[in-house]
């Protein structure tokens, strides 16, 4: 067989298959983009029903109490304890209190508070949303004339946007109590210079607020991820399980990036 009848070569074959994975994500991408527009129209039904939204706020953001406020407690108990060996070579133990808070209110606590968000609450809605649509369940609401959408997408959305904020302010006190404990309590650092020097050093415009906005980011970046996720799996068990495990990788690579955008435009305004 000469060389023109074997077929492509393997760089054509390359080409070929990048080729390939470039236009599912950018059709996947259109669509995703066309689901959020729906989800946004959609909304108003929804809050129409706002006890919809409540029980999902109860879901995703009270049933994860436990996990955020243990984990904040614990990060603020190492940032207290490593934070003070570093800062006592210095000879600036009492300025203990200002690292843990703007360690935390900046950029520890609106992070690992939305990676556990979408570990635990992401990945719960997709799988909630998977089952029915594997179930058939959305089917079935849409032939009884009942919008998918606004019955069981939306309220989910929005509970967890609502969520993603408060979570991640008890996450940032729960560390900022744990920074004490280990700081004042137990090492021995004066309590007065704790609390003042992290009221005189902490403000509200460049560190909570752009925590705040952080936090809300990311809890409409994973939200999202989570209900289109869930949306658009395949109607089997093991499309189910891929589209779960679709959503957490995807949400701690979506949390990364936004949280270097976010910092990146934080920082130019803060100069």
């Amino acid at each position: 067989m000469s060389k023109r009848e074997s077929g492509p070569g393997p760089l054509l074959s390359t080409i070929a298959s990048i080729g390939h994975h470039v236009t599912d994500a950018l059709q996947r991408l259109g669509f995703a983009s066309r689901f959020f527009v729906m989800l946004l129209l959609c909304s108003g039904q929804s809050f129409r029903r706002p006890n919809l939204t409540i029980r999902e706020i109860y879901y995703s953001g009270f049933q994860s109490l436990l996990i955020i406020m243990v984990s904040g407690l614990f990060i603020g108990m190492v940032l207290g304890m490593q934070g003070y060996e570093t800062l006592q070579r210095y000879g600036s133990a009492d300025a203990l209190g200002i690292l843990v808070a703007l360690s935390l209110v900046r950029e520890l606590g609106p992070v690992v508070a939305a990676l556990l968000f979408a570990s635990r609450a992401g990945s719960s809605i997709t799988a909630e949303i998977g089952l029915m649509k594997a179930t058939e369940q959305l089917t079935a609401m849409d032939m009884m004339a009942v919008n998918p959408i606004a019955r069981v997408v939306a309220p989910r959305f929005w509970g967890g946007v609502i969520s993603m904020p408060l979570l991640a302010a008890l996450f940032s006190a729960t560390g900022v109590f744990g920074g004490y404990l280990i700081g004042v309590v137990f090492i021995g650092v004066d309590d007065g210079a704790f609390w003042s020097q992290m009221q005189a050093s902490v403000d509200f415009r460049y560190d909570i607020w752009s925590g705040i906005v952080k936090s809300f980011v990311f809890g409409v970046a994973v939200s999202l991820i989570a209900v289109f996720e869930g949306y658009d799996a395949l109607p089997t068990a093991e499309g189910v399980s891929s589209s779960i495990k679709s959503t957490v990788v995807k949400s701690a690579l979506a949390i990364l990036a936004l949280d270097f955008v976010l910092t990146s435009f934080m920082f130019r305004e803060a100069g």
